[in-house]
């Protein structure tokens, strides 16, 4: 059996465009509900950072789902992938950023402190100051092996698009 393997040729073992998608569109998914997790049960309150990198992530789960669905050509397959990589470097740039700003090595946004709902009147907005607590973009609410979600969401990005631009250039030399 071991040989069966080691004969067979390197394209058959290679994830094919669809695979890639899907591949893509599940990480991206439990990057999300990586995110939920740490807000919801964890109580990690994102900025306003961590929220815009999550659109990089729903829109590339949309875009897997439509692609499984619709893109049976190599062609159209080959366009998901383009946008899955468009979609990922985007991601990986925004989570350097926040990184960045985390390590201080970029300014932050002048408004990210932490969305808080409006008050209605002034019991409300006495009873919201002592017990929202806001979030700045510039702390690292949770590390782990010295790096925020903001850094693992990078990598973990940046490891996605490396996998649409591996299909990316299969495909183009398939075709």
């Amino acid at each position: 059996m071991t040989a069966s393997l080691a004969a067979a040729p390197a394209s058959r073992r290679l994830p094919n465009s669809r695979q890639l998608i899907a591949l893509i569109g599940v990480v991206s998914l439990a990057l999300i509900a990586g995110a939920w997790f740490f807000e919801l049960v964890l109580h990690l309150r994102p900025c306003k950072l961590c929220l815009e990198q999550r659109a990089p992530h729903y829109a590339a789960i949309g875009l897997a789902l439509v692609g499984l669905a619709l893109a049976r050509s190599p062609r159209l397959q080959w366009l998901v992938l383009l946008g899955l990589a468009g979609l990922m470097a985007w991601s990986t740039g925004l989570g350097v950023y926040h990184a960045g700003v985390e390590w201080g090595w970029f300014m932050g946004p002048n408004d990210c402190g932490g969305a808080a709902s409006a008050a209605a009147g002034m019991q409300d907005f006495m009873k919201q100051l002592q017990t929202t607590r806001i979030v700045a973009c510039s702390e690292a609410a949770w590390r782990f092996l010295g790096l925020s979600l903001a850094g693992w969401n990078a990598l973990a990005s940046a490891g996605l698009f490396l996998l649409a631009v591996f299909g990316l250039l299969r495909g183009k030399t398939a075709a």
